[in-house]
This record gives structure tokens, sequence and C-alpha cells, in this order.
């Protein structure tokens, strides 16, 4: 870690500032987070929703899934349960961020054609 240019004193060349605040209060975590999620989840074929940059989709012929990235919540939508566990192991290992706990929660809905 080096002084930001301009804050040198002279003869305190190689002294630093220890950080009080931990990463977790500063306001650009959620940035960060954001944008390691986005790196990640785009990796994994996932294509960003043209209205809300938050919301990801995955579309094939086997499974449909929509993911909701809310501050550090996220919501996972699919039609192939299988699909949706493998994408949360995905999203564990290239995160591997011990905040990341997932609650399962199944809604069913039939489309029943007339």
């Amino acid at each position: 870690m080096e002084q930001p240019k301009g804050f040198a004193l002279l003869g305190n060349k190689y002294k630093i500032c220890k950080l009080i605040k931990s990463l977790y209060g500063l306001k650009q975590t959620p940035k960060q987070w954001h944008e390691k999620f986005d790196y990640v989840i785009l990796e994994y074929d996932f294509k960003h929703n043209s209205a809300d940059k938050c919301i990801y989709s995955k579309f094939t012929n086997d499974f449909d899934m929509i993911i909701y990235l809310y501050m550090d919540d996220i919501l996972i939508i699919g039609t192939n349960i299988n699909d949706v566990n493998d994408t949360k192991k995905y999203l564990t290992f290239k995160i591997q961020n011990e905040r990341l706990k997932w609650r399962r929660y199944n809604f069913w809905y039939q489309n029943k054609k007339t």
C-alpha cells in the first residue's frame, strides 16, 4: 500500500494508514458486491434484463431461469429444480462468501390451457 500522491509527509514516506472501519460498513460495498455477482453470473451464460440491471435471465430448451438481485438478497425462479440447485452450487463455489446462505421456498404454478 502506498500513500496517495500529495499526502506523503517528509520523513514518513513509508507509513500508511490503518483502516478502522470494516469493509462492510463502507458505502461502496453494495457496488463491489454487485460487480462481483454480475461478473460471476454473466460468466454462467445469464443475460442482463434491458430494463433492470438487477435482473438476470437464462432461457434454454430444457429450462428457464430468472435471478433477481436486491442488495445482498437473491431470488431465483426456475422451471427445473435441478438447474436451480446447480446455479446455487455454482454461485456458492464462485463467490465463496460465508454470508451466502440459501433458504428454500417452493412455489408451484400450473398454467391450465383452456
